[in-house]
């Protein structure tokens, strides 16, 4: 008998698992054969404290110092890019983001390949950095594991029942039992609510697809900011002496192994090509993942409100990496019966209850 199990090995899992490990004892059952392997493994992380509504920047704002402390984040910055008939999506997007406007030179000069004929407008802002991922997925499942807790991968849930005690787990052909259920399990979070005979909070996986391109031109893209069109349309990104551009596609998509979609994929890279001066000849690997949203956008942490021992850390969207520390010790902190250091505003908008 566990206090709690966890389902789900991403990063909303192991980041829940590390801080409710301080509480008592946690079993994590990933139904793959490694951790993050779907959409926290194929992310292309950014720290941006501006990004998303509200509540999500109340979070990463949260998230900083142990983002530093970790040593997770490395210098970056972010361009954003216009072109003709493109002005009113971009003074939106700038203002939402709170970028300076700078020269189409200047950005030029930040991306070599960009063309300058077809850069109208440009903003800038040197804030936004590298996140990496693994480093933080795994600096959880140290902390996790250091306080007791016990991970297991390759075990997939089947079945899910209530006991005297609060619930049994079918995982891998095995019987697990805790006090307290953890629902982080990504896309599939729903599905889990429903096996326990929980409500689902109606998520909905969206696609988003990758490709890495060779350095265009041969340029070290090393010091290249993160770039992006108007409406989040497309952007690209360096990535160990590559480039990676998305589509930025949001297509909705049943929980699956996800897998980019070729027309998708070349669609967003005509989008890319339309601002810079150098083709694309060449895509090294492409793969896919889902970010799985509710209808507001936010997170999705803590206690059912009429089933308190059924806990939900679910629908990090595209915010799960860079939120993880302080959404895990909301999490925790809720669980607990402590006061969080969050405003009582923002934790009501991530909570389950405004769902119901």
């Amino acid at each position: 008998m566990q206090d709690f199990i966890v389902i789900g090995g991403g990063m909303a899992g192991l980041s829940a698992a590390a801080r409710l490990s301080e509480l008592g004892r946690v079993t994590v059952l990933e139904q793959e054969e490694a951790l993050g392997y779907h959409a926290s493994g194929r992310s292309a992380a950014m720290f941006a404290e501006t990004y998303g509504p509200a509540p999500v920047v109340a979070l990463s704002r949260a998230s900083a110092a142990h983002h530093r402390a970790a040593g997770c984040l490395s210098p970056r910055g972010f361009l954003l890019l216009g072109g003709a008939g493109e002005d009113a999506a971009f003074a939106q997007e700038m203002a939402e983001l709170g970028l300076e406007e700078i020269s189409a030179a200047e950005a030029c000069a930040m991306v070599p390949v960009l063309h300058p004929d077809r850069i109208t407008r440009a903003a800038w802002h040197a804030d936004p950095q590298d996140l990496d991922a693994d480093l933080l997925l795994q600096g959880f499942a140290r902390e996790a594991r250091a306080n007791g807790a016990v991970i297991r991968t390759r075990v997939p849930v089947t079945a899910i029942s209530r006991s005297a005690q609060g619930w049994q787990v079918t995982a891998g052909g095995e019987l697990f039992e805790a006090r307290q259920l953890v629902n982080a399990a990504g896309a599939w979070a729903d599905q889990v609510a429903r096996l326990a005979g929980v409500a689902p909070i109606g998520l909905q996986p969206k696609r988003r697809s990758m490709a890495r391109l060779p350095a265009p031109g041969g340029h070290d893209v090393t010091g290249w900011p993160m770039f992006m069109g108007p409406g989040e349309s497309w952007y690209a990104k360096p990535d160990a002496g590559k480039l990676l551009v998305s589509p930025a596609e949001a297509d909705p998509a049943e929980p699956h192994d996800a897998f980019a979609d070729d027309m998708v994929l070349a669609e967003g890279l005509a989008r890319y090509e339309a601002y810079v001066s150098e083709p694309v000849t060449r895509v090294e690997h492409n793969w896919a993942g889902l970010r799985s949203f509710v209808r507001d956008g936010a997170l999705v942490l803590g206690p059912e409100p009429d089933q308190p021992d059924f806990i939900w850390c679910a629908a990090q969207g595209g915010y799960g990496i860079q939120t993880a520390p302080a959404a895990a010790q909301l999490l925790a902190d809720l669980v607990a019966g402590r006061a969080p250091e969050l405003d009582a505003a923002t934790v009501s908008a991530l909570t389950p209850g405004r769902l119901r």
